[in-house]
């Protein structure tokens, strides 16, 4: 009788383990910070020659709409541009060269 008793108790011992998480759940919200880029807007005509000749060059029917220049200490600009209609926005840096962002 003993043998039963103390079998009945390991079982159930065993399975009560199984209900419990393994993990404690970490309550804490998580918050992301997105740093934002700050543009400051500038002339199209302020552009750099290098960007302009990059624009000609890859979008002909293109016009600027606005165009932009990060406050940052690498200079980027960034251009809103109408092709055929729609609106599209690129980033160039000061050589010409395009930036993909996402």
């Amino acid at each position: 009788m003993k043998k039963v008793v103390l079998t009945v108790a390991i079982v159930l011992g065993g399975l009560s383990s199984f209900a419990t998480s393994a993990f404690a759940m970490n309550q804490t919200p998580q918050i992301e910070l997105i740093a934002q880029e700050e543009y400051k807007e500038i002339k199209a005509e302020a552009l750099p020659q290098a960007v302009k000749d990059a624009l000609a060059k890859d979008f002909p029917t293109a016009t600027i709409d606005k165009a932009f220049v990060s406050e940052k200490q690498v200079l980027e600009y960034k251009l809103d541009l109408t092709i055929d209609g729609e609106p599209l926005t690129v980033f160039a840096d000061k050589d010409g060269n395009w930036i993909e962002k996402e």
